[in-house]
């Protein structure tokens, strides 16, 4: 039988050894190489962006899947972000984290540049969360992608990168349900580990950016409170019908609770969303919440119960 028809484990290795010599023999392994189109098979596409579109490609020594981001040089010198991908570029290369997206590559044109990625196969995680019922996670899916999220962005921390863009949108979903951080553009790699710019997306914004004051990497974690109360209402919770409306419910810290949320989960949160930012609880704090370690082993013990 062939082993790319067979579903047992022994088979699943073999497929994995054969990728890997298949891996070590191409030309670029562990040498310079000059990437460029003629390398890649480009199929069907996977999405559509502002500046170009995402398509599944192949690598055509090895057969390796990929997400094929192109875009026109065009559209990126139109709307002036040249030097923003070149930043997103250096930063993605340089993270190697279970849980964020891989660059594994990229490479131009006169009219395009390519970025392949890792292929994380079932797309963004917002239109899973659009697509659950009442449109939103329960607490057991949410506190797991929560530790996720939190987990790759300690690692971001840990080598001087601040997201400053962390939403649903920008969350894929691996074919076996696990995350990956991507979407970079907005990141900043800071030795001091403070910024001034306003960035990122409205209902996010933590309060320092509102104001126009300095900030640090500490926005992450109030994006990660904004994320863990948008995966378990379906909203994030200063959506308002206007800007101003919004940056006062944010200064306020004006949040609403819904009653089906377990005191564990409410607790996450409000440690999340606090001012001053230094009274945010550590990522890695977040990790070993009690409610994120409650909802591990409800998790644990309900997949043990769907195996019986």
């Amino acid at each position: 039988m062939d082993v790319f028809e067979s579903g047992d484990a022994d088979s699943s290795q073999s497929v994995v050894l054969m990728k890997t010599i298949q891996m070590m023999q191409h030309p670029a392994y562990e040498n310079p190489y000059e990437w460029s189109t003629n390398d890649f098979e480009l199929g069907r596409p996977l999405g559509r962006g502002k500046f170009g579109r995402v398509y599944l490609a192949r690598e055509r020594e090895s057969g390796y899947m990929v997400a094929m981001k192109v875009m026109f040089k065009s559209q990126l010198t139109k709307w002036n972000v040249e030097k923003q991908l070149l930043r997103e570029i250096e930063i993605q290369s340089r993270l190697k984290h279970p849980h964020i997206l891989r660059l594994l590559t990229w490479f131009h044109d006169d009219r395009r540049i390519y970025l392949a990625l890792e292929l994380a196969a079932q797309g963004e995680l917002y239109k899973h969360l659009k697509a659950a019922p009442k449109g939103r996670f329960d607490e057991i899916r949410s506190a797991r992608y929560i530790a996720q999220v939190a987990d790759a962005l300690n690692y971001c921390h840990a080598h001087n990168v601040i997201h400053r863009d962390l939403k649903p949108e920008n969350i894929l979903l691996t074919d076996d349900d696990n995350i990956k951080l991507a979407d970079f553009g907005w990141s900043a790699h800071t030795n001091s580990n403070k910024r001034k710019t306003m960035c990122g997306t409205l209902d996010y914004l933590p309060p320092e950016m509102v104001d126009g004051k300095m900030y640090d990497d500490s926005v992450d974690q109030w994006c990660l409170g904004i994320l863990c109360y948008e995966f378990l209402v379906g909203s994030p919770p200063f959506e308002s019908p206007n800007t101003q409306n919004t940056y006062d419910k944010i200064r306020r810290l004006e949040i609403t609770y819904p009653r089906y949320m377990s005191p564990g989960a409410v607790d996450l949160v409000s440690k999340l969303l606090r001012i001053p930012s230094s009274s945010r609880i550590t990522l890695r704090h977040v990790m070993n919440h009690p409610w994120v370690l409650q909802m591990r082993n409800e998790g644990q013990l309900r997949q043990g119960g769907s195996n019986l």
